[in-house]
C-alpha cells in the first residue's frame, strides 16, 4: 500500500497584504492631487480675412496639448474639434495656434473654446470667444465673399452669400453654373466650386441672386510664375544685359501679373540692363500665387556679342566691290572678330571674314551692271557665343560692261523660209542697257556679206528677202548684242533646210517636272545637243524656244518658258545634234500638257449603197483634236436620243458601212475621242429607198406567206372536209316516193298511144348548144336504109331516145327526183354523166325527112317547131320555146316560134327547161329528155320551177375543183 508524503507549509501573513494595499491607495491619491490642469486663460482671436486664417492666443500653464473646438455661433454647429499642439512664445509664455477656414471668415460668426489636455486628463473649457461675421443683424447688406480672390488652377474655392435682411435667397452661380448650397446661418449660404479652370482675362463672375436683387464677386484662376532660360551677356564689354523667358503664361494680368527682379533690382519682362558686370545674378519672379527664382554666373569675355555694324559704304567696279562700316564702341578695336557678309542679287551668298577690329570686306566675282544688297554681322572670334545683329541693308550697283553673246537658233517655216532667232539677253547677261543687235549673213562660197542692225526689242529676223544672196550655197548667220560699253562676241549658225521626215516620232506625257525627253547617247558622238519646242499648229512666225545641252546628255525635262504650255494644245519637241556647226535632227516628240475632248466634230456624210448605208468623214483638224485621237465611235441614234454603239474604229479609218438595213429613216452619229473623252459628234440622217435585194426579198417573203397560208387552209379544209361540206354544201334529201323505184339505168320503152302519130312538119336548123329531141334510128337502119321510105302509119312503134348531149364540168344538182321507172340519176359524184332514156317508137310510126346531115341532127321540142300527125291538120304543138341546133355549134341562131295550128292536140301544161348544161361535145350522144313524159307526148310532164329565170352560167373551174374536193368526202 502506498504512503502519503506530507510536506509542511506555512500560512500567509494577512496583515502584510492589507498594508500593501493601503500604501498603494495612498500613493495614488497623492499623485492625483499633484496633476491639476489649468484652464486656458486670456483667450483672444486674430483673423486674416484675405488668407482665411484664424489665430488663437491664450495662456495655458504647463500643458503642451490643447483641445480646440470651433462652432458656428448662430446654429451652434461644430466646424472644428481636435487636439492640437501649441507654440509657446518664450518671451511671454503665451500659446498660439492658427486655423485655416475652408469658408471665408466673413460668412458667419464663429465661437472658439479651448481646454488643456495631458493624456486622458483635460481641464475645463475656457470661456467662448466669438469672431463676429458679416451676417449680424446690424449689417443688413447683401454681400458675397471672398472678393477678387486669386486661386490656382485645379483648386477648390468656397463662396458664401449673405442675404439682405428680410430678403429671400434664390441661387448661387459660378459663371453660368448653379452650385449646390448649404445654409450656414439664418442669412448666410455657402457653396464650393471644385477643379476650377483658367478664368478669362477679367476673371470669372460669382453671382448671388435674390428674388429681386443681385450681388457678386470675381474670382481669378491662374498659374504661379515659372521663368526659364535665364542668361546674361555684354555688348560693350562693360555692362550686363540679362534675358529670360517667362515660361508658361500665368493668365494673371494687371496688378496680379508677375513681377521680376534681378539682384533686388526691379526689371521689366524678359530683359534687364545692369550697368556693371557682376558675374552672378539671381532672378526672382512673383505673383499672387507664388514666386520662382533662377541664378546665373559667367565671365565677361565669354559672354561678348558684338552689336550691328553701322554706316556702311561701298567702292564698286564692274566685277567686284569693297564694303566699309564703323563700330559704335572703341573697345572693339582690340577685339578679335569674325564677320559674315550676306550678298543678294539673283541668289543669296554668305561670305565669312575674320580679324581684329574688322571694318571692311572685299567682294569679288560680281556681275556688271547688277544691283546688289549687302548686310554684315559679327561675333567674338576667340569665345564665340552667337552672331550679333545684322546691319541695315545696304545697296550698290556694279559698273556696266560689254554684253554676252546671244543664244542663236534658226526656224524653218512651212514655206521653207528661214528665220534667225536669238533669245533676248537678260539684265544679268546684257551687262548694261542694250542699244541693239547686229545680224550679219555670209555667203561662204561667194564671200558676200550683208549686215542689218535691229532694235533691242527684236529677237528674230526673216531671211526670205536674202535668198538671192544665198541661193543653194551655204551661208552663215551671226548675231551680236551691243550696249554703251561695247559689242558682244558673235554667235553664228549654219543656215539650211533640215530633213524632219526621217527622224523617229514618239509621244511624251507631261508630269509635274515637265515633259520628260530621253534618247540614246553614243560615246562616239562629241557634239552637244539642242532641244527645240513650239506649238504643233503653228505654221509661220511661231513662238519657239530651245535649250542647249552638254555633250553626253541623254535626258531633259521641258517646262514653261517663252512657250507657255496650255491644256489641249499639241507641242512638238525636236532634238538636234551639233546645232552650232551643222544641225542634224535625230529625234522628235509630241505631247500635251493636258488632253481634252475634241472641240471639233467630224463632218459626217451619209450615202445609200444598195441596202447598205455608207458613212464617211474627213480628218479632224489638228487644232480641234486637243489630244491624241484614239479612234472614232459609230452610234446609231434610236428614239428619244438613245445611242447604240455600232463599232469602235481606229484613228486611221474614216469610213464605215452599215449593212442589211430595211426601208426606213436612220440617224447615225460619229464621235472622235481622246483619253479625255468624246466630242459632241457629227450626226447625219438618211431615209433608205427601196433596193432591188429588198424588193426581191419582200416578194419572196410575200409568196412564202401566201403559200404557207394556202397550204394551211387546204390542209385544214381537207382534214375538216366533212364539216365544211356539211356547213356550206349540205346534202339535199332525196324525195321519199312510194313504191319500188329502181335506180338501174336502162332503155325506157314507151309504147305510144295507138292513135298518136308524131310527124316532123318542118326541120329547122338545129342548135347543138341546146338540148333537143333526137330521133335515133335503130342500129340496123344505119346501114344505108333511108328514113324517108318508111310509111307514116305503122304498127311498130318507133324508138325515141333522149340523151344529155353535153357533159359539163360543174356538178349537177338535181332539182327533181326521177319520175320515170327507167330514169336514174347520180348525185353522189360531180363527174357522173346522167343519161335519160328517151321515148322509143317503131320506125314506121315516125316520118324522118331525108337530110344530108343524117341522124346527127337533133330536135328539141320548143315553140319554134311544130309537130303534127300524118295527113291531119291537128298535131303536137309544144308551148315551150325551142331552139334548133344547127350544124355550126359556135354560132347558134334562135328560131322564132310560129303560131300554133288551129287543130286541137296535146299541149304541155307548163314550159320546162332542161336542168342540164346547154353546151355539149360534138362527140357526145344527142340530148335526151330528162323527165318522165306524157303517154301521148314526148314532152315531160314535170313543170319547170324556174320559168321566168334565165339559164344559169357555168361555175368557174376553181369552184368545180373545190366542189369535187368536198364531194370526195367519204360518207
Amino acid at each position: 500500500m502506498s504512503r502519503l508524503l506530507n510536506i509542511p507549509t506555512s500560512k500567509p501573513n494577512c496583515g502584510l497584504v492589507w498594508v500593501a494595499f493601503v500604501l498603494l491607495g495612498i500613493s495614488a491619491l497623492n499623485a492625483q492631487a499633484k496633476i491639476v490642469l489649468t484652464v486656458p486663460q486670456q483667450v483672444s482671436l486674430s483673423a486674416n480675412f484675405f488668407t482665411q486664417q484664424l489665430t488663437i492666443f491664450w495662456f495655458g500653464g504647463e500643458a503642451t496639448t490643447f483641445d480646440v473646438i470651433i462652432l458656428r455661433t448662430e446654429f451652434n454647429e461644430t466646424v472644428f474639434y481636435n487636439t492640437v499642439p501649441a507654440v509657446v512664445n518664450q518671451d511671454g509664455g503665451r500659446h498660439q495656434w492658427t486655423w485655416t477656414s475652408v469658408e471665408p471668415l466673413e460668412c458667419t460668426s464663429l465661437s472658439v473654446k479651448i481646454c488643456s489636455r495631458d493624456g486622458m486628463t483635460k481641464s475645463d473649457w475656457s470661456e467662448p470667444q466669438i469672431l463676429k461675421g458679416r451676417d449680424l443683424p446690424s449689417n443688413s447688406n447683401h454681400q458675397v465673399y471672398p472678393q477678387d480672390k486669386v486661386v490656382p488652377v485645379g483648386g477648390n474655392t468656397t463662396f458664401c452669400c449673405i442675404v439682405e435682411e428680410g430678403k429671400e435667397f434664390r441661387d448661387l452661380l459660378y459663371g453660368s453654373i448653379e452650385m449646390n448650397v448649404k445654409r450656414l446661418s439664418r442669412r448666410s449660404y455657402a457653396a464650393t466650386a471644385v477643379y476650377q479652370n483658367l478664368s478669362g482675362t477679367t476673371g470669372t463672375n460669382v453671382l448671388c441672386r435674390l428674388r429681386d436683387k443681385l450681388a457678386g464677386s470675381v474670382i481669378f484662376v491662374g498659374y504661379p510664375p515659372q521663368p526659364t532660360n535665364f542668361e546674361c551677356l555684354t555688348y560693350d564689354l562693360t555692362s550686363a544685359v540679362c534675358y529670360w523667358d517667362t515660361g508658361r503664361a500665368t493668365n494673371l494680368y494687371g496688378k496680379r501679373k508677375t513681377s521680376y527682379s534681378i539682384n533686388k533690382r526691379v526689371c521689366p519682362d524678359r530683359t534687364c540692363v545692369l550697368p556693371q558686370w557682376d558675374g552672378n545674378w539671381t532672378l526672382v519672379a512673383v505673383n499672387p500665387l507664388g514666386q520662382y527664382s533662377l541664378t546665373y554666373s559667367a565671365e565677361l569675355l565669354h559672354r561678348v556679342v558684338p552689336v550691328a555694324p553701322d554706316k556702311l559704304a561701298d567702292a564698286a567696279q564692274a566685277w567686284n566691290a569693297t564694303v566699309h562700316w564703323q563700330w559704335p564702341y572703341s573697345s572693339y578695336s582690340t577685339l578679335a572678330l569674325v564677320c559674315q557678309v550676306q550678298l543678294a542679287s539673283r541668289n543669296i551668298l554668305l561670305r565669312n571674314f575674320s580679324g581684329v577690329g574688322v571694318r571692311s570686306v572685299f567682294l569679288p566675282h560680281l556681275h556688271p551692271n547688277t544691283k546688289y544688297s549687302v548686310r554684315v554681322r559679327c561675333g567674338s572670334l576667340n569665345h564665340f557665343l552667337k552672331w550679333g545683329n545684322w546691319s541695315k541693308e545696304f545697296n550698290f550697283t556694279t559698273k556696266s560692261y560689254a554684253p554676252e553673246a546671244p543664244d542663236v537658233w534658226m526656224w524653218v517655216n512651212r514655206d521653207n523660209s528661214v528665220r534667225v532667232m536669238w533669245k533676248p539677253l537678260t539684265q544679268w547677261q546684257s551687262h548694261g542697257v542694250l542699244t541693239g543687235y547686229e545680224v550679219t549673213l555670209w555667203n561662204l562660197e561667194g564671200n558676200e556679206k550683208q549686215t542689218n542692225n535691229l532694235s533691242p526689242k527684236n529677237n528674230s529676223l526673216n531671211l526670205t528677202h536674202w535668198a538671192s544672196i544665198t541661193g543653194d550655197k551655204k551661208a552663215i548667220a551671226s548675231v551680236k548684242a551691243k550696249n554703251v560699253k561695247g559689242t558682244s562676241k558673235p554667235s553664228s549658225i549654219m543656215l539650211g533646210s533640215i530633213d524632219d521626215k526621217s527622224a523617229p516620232l514618239a509621244q511624251t506625257i507631261y508630269t509635274s517636272s515637265g515633259f520628260p525627253l530621253s534618247w540614246q547617247h553614243s560615246d562616239n558622238r562629241s557634239c552637244s545637243y539642242l532641244v527645240e519646242w513650239c506649238e504643233a499648229v503653228c505654221t509661220s512666225d511661231c513662238a519657239v524656244d530651245w535649250i542647249r545641252l552638254d555633250t553626253g546628255s541623254s535626258h531633259v525635262s521641258i517646262k514653261d518658258s517663252i512657250v507657255k504650255f496650255q491644256p489641249g494644245v499639241r507641242y512638238n519637241f525636236s532634238l538636234y545634234e551639233c546645232p552650232s556647226v551643222s544641225p542634224v535632227l535625230i529625234q522628235r516628240w509630241q505631247g500635251y500638257i493636258q488632253e481634252l475632248p475634241p472641240s471639233t466634230s467630224v463632218n459626217l456624210e451619209i450615202n445609200q449603197q444598195d441596202c447598205d448605208v455608207v458613212l464617211s468623214w474627213e480628218e479632224i483638224p489638228l487644232a480641234g483634236r486637243r489630244g491624241f485621237l484614239l479612234g472614232y465611235k459609230v452610234y446609231k441614234v434610236n428614239n428619244f436620243s438613245n445611242f447604240t454603239l455600232l463599232d469602235d474604229l481606229s484613228p486611221e479609218v474614216r469610213t464605215y458601212t452599215v449593212k442589211d438595213l430595211y426601208t426606213s429613216t436612220y440617224k447615225f452619229t460619229v464621235k472622235a475621242y481622246t483619253s479625255a473623252g468624246e466630242d459632241t459628234g457629227g450626226t447625219a440622217a438618211i431615209t433608205l429607198k427601196q433596193c432591188a435585194d429588198g424588193l426581191i426579198l419582200e416578194i419572196l417573203t410575200a409568196l412564202g406567206i401566201v403559200t404557207l397560208l394556202l397550204t394551211t387552209v387546204s390542209c385544214f379544209c381537207y382534214k375538216k372536209r366533212r364539216w365544211v361540206k356539211k356547213a356550206f354544201y349540205p346534202d339535199i334529201p332525196e324525195p321519199k316516193l312510194p313504191g319500188d323505184w329502181s335506180r338501174t339505168q336502162g332503155p325506157l320503152d314507151v309504147k305510144p298511144f295507138p292513135h298518136s302519130m308524131v310527124h316532123i312538119i318542118e326541120k329547122p336548123e338545129r342548135d347543138f348548144s341546146k338540148d333537143t329531141l333526137v330521133i335515133i334510128p335503130e342500129e340496123e337502119d344505119y346501114e344505108g336504109e333511108g328514113i324517108g321510105d318508111e310509111p307514116v302509119d305503122t304498127d311498130e312503134p318507133q324508138l325515141l331516145r333522149y340523151y344529155n348531149q353535153v357533159v359539163d364540168e360543174r356538178p349537177i344538182r338535181p332539182r327533181f327526183p326521177d319520175s320515170s321507172v327507167s330514169s336514174s340519176s347520180s348525185v353522189d359524184s360531180a363527174n357522173t354523166d346522167v343519161t335519160y332514156t328517151g321515148i322509143q317508137t317503131s320506125h314506121s310510126s315516125l316520118v324522118f325527112p331525108s337530110d344530108s346531115q343524117g341522124f346527127s341532127e337533133g330536135f328539141q321540142p320548143h315553140s319554134g317547131l311544130s309537130l303534127s300527125s300524118g295527113n291531119t291538120g291537128e298535131g303536137y304543138h309544144p308551148q315551150m320555146h325551142s331552139v334548133a341546133l344547127g350544124g355550126n355549134l359556135a354560132s347558134p341562131e334562135p328560131i322564132v316560134e310560129p303560131h300554133a295550128v288551129g287543130s286541137g292536140g296535146y299541149k304541155p301544161q307548163n314550159s320546162w327547161l332542161l336542168d342540164s348544161p346547154t353546151e355539149g361535145d360534138e362527140n357526145s350522144p344527142a340530148p335526151s329528155l330528162g323527165s318522165p313524159t306524157s303517154v301521148a307526148s314526148t314532152q315531160f310532164l314535170l313543170p319547170d320551177r324556174e320559168r321566168h329565170e334565165e339559164k344559169r352560167q357555168q361555175p368557174p373551174s376553181a369552184a368545180n375543183w373545190f366542189t369535187n374536193l368536198l364531194s370526195s368526202a367519204k360518207p
